[in-house]
């Protein structure tokens, strides 16, 4: 080898495996490599499987084409299907010279293809090629592999920052209003619950992936979060609301909009769950005939969101004692919800409702308040 193509420090002492049936070739290739890589024979295309998977691994293999049991055509496709060596680069040593034989070999998965007699100097020049190359593709996977648990880890960070954060939103609505107790992570569990067998009945399966129904699960402790912004004169009050009190207490959806809205803005960038967050705050007392507020939307022009919130913080009120009201058992409840289908409720979601109910009793009795 000239002084050009002698090993770099770093691969000096690589392990190469030289698989022959013939112990002559195994002392001919381990005399022209020992000193320059640490050698490991094997006299059969079993045993060469063997000595690959296990630890020291060998940085490149030598392979005969021509062995009995197993070829080296097999030997080099089973390397390449198993995941612990497919990243080994093999080398074909064999005495056949046809093309179809060398086409083969690489077909097989083989980095090259070299001819017997062996010229030593052409042996330990592809051997420095193909180690230095291996050695360059596993400094990038090793890389890749680090950005890649570095994005996961930032990701996982963020997705906490995230959780937290509508944490400690939804229980700033939560402290103004304390007789609500367990009353977001019902409303929550409601949702999804919903969302759920919406997509398993094929309903809304485009718009309801894994990720969109997650976004729903996280978003829907926000959807009172207007109510920071109502009077506790009117937000406590233990009695009827007089006119102008409801009147006030119905800017509630449009103050979380504008919150979420103003938080949109600070972080510069639109954010998925902020998006369904501010749909569901802003709809969710929207009713399907029209009658509901902010705006009075009908039908499917209410964000499918708000109108699978409508159902669940009704049904969740309905079966809650406040100061002014007693609480209702599940029955009267779900006899109210199918009554509201069609007027104040989706009829597809009622439906829904109704096929998951028992999951909505478990959840009730899961998070009931003290």
């Amino acid at each position: 080898m000239s002084n050009q193509e002698k090993p770099q420090d770093d691969l000096l002492l690589k392990r190469v495996m030289v698989v022959d049936d013939s112990a002559d070739n195994l002392i001919l290739m381990a005399g022209i490599l020992e000193g320059t890589y640490k050698v490991k024979v094997a006299k059969s295309g079993p045993r060469a499987l063997a000595l690959a998977a296990v630890e020291p691994q060998p940085d490149l293999i030598l392979l005969d084409v021509m062995m009995p049991e197993m070829d080296g055509y097999e030997v080099c496709e089973r390397l390449k299907r198993n995941p612990v060596t497919s990243a080994i680069p093999v080398i074909f040593l064999t005495a056949r010279t046809a093309p179809e034989d060398e086409m083969h070999a690489f077909r097989c998965g083989a980095v090259d293809f070299i001819t017997k007699p062996i010229n030593p100097e052409v042996v330990m020049s592809r051997v420095h090629a193909h180690l230095q190359a291996k050695l360059v593709a596993d400094l990038l996977r090793d890389k890749n592999d680090f950005l890649e648990d570095e994005v996961q880890r930032r990701t996982q960070e963020l997705m906490a920052i995230q959780d937290v954060t509508i944490r400690i939103m939804s229980s700033l609505t939560q402290t103004r209003d304390n007789e609500t107790g367990n009353h977001i992570r019902r409303t929550q569990n409601y949702v999804k619950i919903l969302a759920l067998k919406l997509k398993e009945r094929g309903l809304y399966k485009d718009l309801l992936t894994d990720s969109f129904i997650d976004s729903l699960y996280k978003s829907a402790p926000l959807h009172d979060i207007g109510k920071v912004g109502i009077p506790d004169s009117i937000l406590l009050k233990p009695g009827p609301l007089t006119a102008d009190e409801w009147d006030i207490m119905c800017t509630h959806p449009s103050l979380g909009k504008q919150a979420i809205e103003r938080a949109e803005e600070d972080l510069g960038l639109q954010v998925n769950f902020l998006r369904v967050a501010k749909e569901i705050a802003y709809s969710h007392h929207e009713k399907w005939d029209g009658s509901g507020y902010p705006l009075g939307l009908s039908g499917t022009e209410i964000p499918l969101p708000a109108r699978l919130m409508a159902l669940a913080d009704v049904y969740d009120a309905l079966i809650s004692r406040r100061v002014y009201k007693s609480d209702m058992s599940h029955d009267e409840a779900a006899d109210i919800i199918q009554e509201g289908s069609g007027r104040h409720f989706d009829p597809d979601i009622v439906d829904t409702f109704l096929d998951a109910q028992d999951q909505f009793f478990e959840v009730a009795a899961r998070y009931a308040d003290a």
